[in-house]
């Protein structure tokens, strides 16, 4: 009796279940095994690009939010299913125009050794492929969960030298107004109990730009309003800023009552994930409020969508279902091939160079007080000697000569030039100007400075602009022009600023044309 009593209630329940469930069209079904199979052979194309990226998202305290983006994308999916199944998918032939401009931007990256290239191209060659494979209105019902893809790429180390001097900034402010002593020179603050320095590792970008990360997820889901999303994002960006000001202060502050050894080990314990809670309950605390999209509130609205007159206008743009697939694997095909052509080239380089004389100027013994010899990691010849003239000014010059660019050997790259990773030195401060170069003070052990001015060359190039080096890199790749690449940096030691400025420029007018010197010191023709 109880059996049969039960049937019919599991029955109810299953069919309620049948039909709550969102329905795969046939459509879609094609469409979907079309983008996992271009999501696949992409993915595999470019496997080392994802390779490098997943090993900073491990290995990086910098980027290990990176590694819940995949499982945050997966989410936003799963909140639009029940709208998206709605939508018909149609293939669209202007994705592969954003298809195509993407794997360009991986070529640029490939060509010039520029990760950050390889692997923005690497993410949006994905996200140009599901929209070729998925249409107009599809792309619009997915947009956020697309362009959120883009925090798959690790970027925000070019941010460190900044954030680097607005917390030594906000950091001497505080000092000062709570009454400590102390001066500051660039990223270094002495006071009483010591000195201190804004390290690369106390910078803040790391909480930065997790915070970027997560300020935008949240922006999305709990506001309607683009005024309140606006506010929002800025508030996220300057509170850590603003809050890593603080902690910087705090350490110092501590410091000169308890000792330098007590503030460091506090400031360690305390900054890390730690402080990055903090700061986080402190951001969704102030926005809790603000929050006006309702819990039940769809995030998209198929209706809308499907009688928007641009996406309508847009979908007249539709292709066969097969032809989003074909062109986006063509489109791979061709910028590969292009890439291994591409690194092929090698500028040819003589036997041996040498520093060559200077007029005025007399080669002398290489006895730097501190040793330094800066990173040229992949070049075929590195010089280092010292040059002295008649009234005492002495110059040390670094020359790295490369017969290619990429990914192996970087002029300009992370880690490469005058500041030598894991020494003694540390950057202090961007150095005067110096034409046609990247000018930077360094410090080593709370005692020497050092001013170095480091120049690039290539072709009729030439530039203190990592930037502008890689464009001129990328442009005689992609015109098949085999030039080489030269790093030259031009240093001094001097506890007078104004007499290293001056040493350098002194030398710098004596090999006057810098470019044609540099090219003689290649042995180029």
């Amino acid at each position: 009796m109880t059996g049969s009593s039960m049937q019919p209630e599991a029955e109810l329940a299953a069919a309620v279940a049948e039909k709550s469930r969102p329905r795969i069209s046939l459509e879609w079904r094609a469409s979907l095994i079309h983008l996992a199979v271009a999501w696949v052979i992409l993915f595999a194309s470019l496997a080392s690009d994802w390779a490098d990226m997943a090993d900073q998202w491990w290995n990086s305290s910098t980027y290990n939010h990176i590694i819940l983006v995949p499982f945050i994308l997966v989410w936003l999916v799963w909140m639009r299913i029940d709208e998206l199944v709605k939508l018909k998918p149609q293939a669209w032939w202007p994705g592969l125009i954003l298809v195509a401009g993407a794997l360009f931007c991986w070529l640029l990256g490939a060509v010039s050794g520029l990760n950050l290239a390889r692997q923005l191209g690497a993410v949006a060659v994905l996200q140009g492929a599901a929209i070729a494979i998925l249409g107009p209105r599809v792309t619009a019902g997915l947009f956020f969960p697309l362009a959120y893809m883009l925090f798959l790429v690790p970027f925000g180390e070019e941010l460190v030298p900044l954030l680097q001097t607005i917390t030594a900034k906000i950091t001497i402010a505080l000092t000062h107004w709570s009454g400590v002593p102390a001066v500051i020179e660039g990223v270094f603050i002495d006071t009483p109990a010591g000195l201190f320095e804004v390290a690369e590792a106390c910078s803040g970008v790391k909480f930065l730009i997790a915070m970027i990360a997560l300020a935008t997820l949240v922006a999305h889901v709990c506001f309607t309003s683009w005024t309140r999303r606006l506010l929002f994002m800025i508030v996220a960006v300057v509170l850590p800023v603003l809050a890593n000001g603080v902690r910087a202060w705090g350490t110092i502050y501590i410091a000169q009552s308890q000792g330098v050894a007590f503030a460091a080990g506090f400031d360690h314990i305390f900054y890390g994930w730690v402080f990055f809670a903090l700061v986080m309950v402190a951001l969704l605390a102030m926005g809790w409020r603000f929050f006006d999209r309702a819990v039940d509130d769809p995030l998209i609205n198929a209706e809308r969508i499907m009688a928007s007159p641009t996406l309508s206008r847009l979908a007249e743009w539709t292709v066969p279902a097969w032809s989003g697939l074909i062109g986006t694997l063509a489109l791979l095909a061709l910028f590969v091939a292009w890439a291994a052509k591409a690194a092929t080239l090698a500028a040819p380089m003589p036997d041996r160079i040498d520093l060559p004389a200077v007029a005025g100027w007399e080669r002398a013994p290489y006895e730097p007080e501190i040793w330094w010899a800066p990173a040229a990691g992949g070049a075929d010849h590195r010089l280092l000697g010292r040059y002295r003239n008649g009234e005492g000014q002495q110059v040390d010059v670094f020359f790295a000569l490369y017969s290619r660019q990429d990914e192996e050997r970087e002029a300009g790259g992370f880690g490469q030039g005058a500041l030598m990773p894991d020494s003694v030195w540390r950057w202090e401060q961007d150095g005067p100007a110096i034409e046609d170069a990247k000018s930077e003070w360094l410090f080593a052990e709370g005692r020497v400075l050092r001013l170095a001015a480091t120049f690039f060359r290539t072709g009729d190039t030439l530039t203190g602009s990592v930037a502008n080096l890689k464009l001129a890199n990328m442009r005689d790749s992609l015109l098949m022009r085999d030039r080489p690449t030269m790093m030259l940096i031009l240093s001094t030691e001097e506890t007078n600023r104004q007499a290293a400025f001056q040493s350098i420029t002194a030398f710098r007018q004596a090999i006057d044309p810098l470019g044609d010197w540099m090219d003689a010191t290649a042995e180029l023709p």
